[in-house]
């Protein structure tokens, strides 16, 4: 049985589902999501952890993660973009380079872009060769926000 709790961020919400085990999923909405909240423990603790990320007093999380679906490529690369700290960025290439496997660079993207455990797993730090910021599941927007609120790249001004 899943069990399911949500945050409300400024930009939408961020939805975590976990069995009795481990995380199995962490989407984004910017709608209020459907499935009424179903907390247990391991997502009470995950929406403590996402709470305190946003108010910019944690930035690190230590969550069980339910990886067993995925191949190996998968895990290796997500513990490659795990280890990139807080406020930092990393290329695609720089990933694949670490991973012994220089050429795996599109297969590094592959893996990022189905990461399912969004912010826990920071895929949002991972940036092209050329600094671009390029994919993410949720929108360059939502990318910049969260490299912004982590101080990895300078806020952009506004007009408004």
């Amino acid at each position: 049985m899943d069990h399911t709790e949500y945050i409300k961020t400024e930009l939408g919400y961020w939805l975590v589902s976990a069995n009795k085990d481990g995380i199995n999923s962490i989407q984004f909405s910017k709608a209020l999501p459907e499935p009424p909240q179903n907390p247990n423990s391991i997502t009470t603790l995950a929406i403590a952890q996402l709470s305190a990320y946003f108010q910019k007093t944690h930035s690190s999380f230590d969550l069980p993660l339910n990886l067993s679906p995925y191949s190996q490529f998968y895990r290796d690369t997500w513990e490659m973009v795990a280890a990139i700290p807080y406020g930092k960025l990393c290329s695609y290439s720089e990933i694949a380079i670490r991973m012994n496997n220089p050429k795996a660079v599109r297969a590094v993207g592959m893996a990022n872009g189905k990461n399912p455990f969004p912010l826990i797993i920071p895929c949002h730090r991972v940036i092209g060769k050329d600094k671009s910021l390029t994919g993410y599941a949720y929108g360059l927007e939502l990318k910049k926000w969260l490299l912004e609120h982590e101080g990895a790249i300078a806020k952009t001004p506004t007009l408004f």
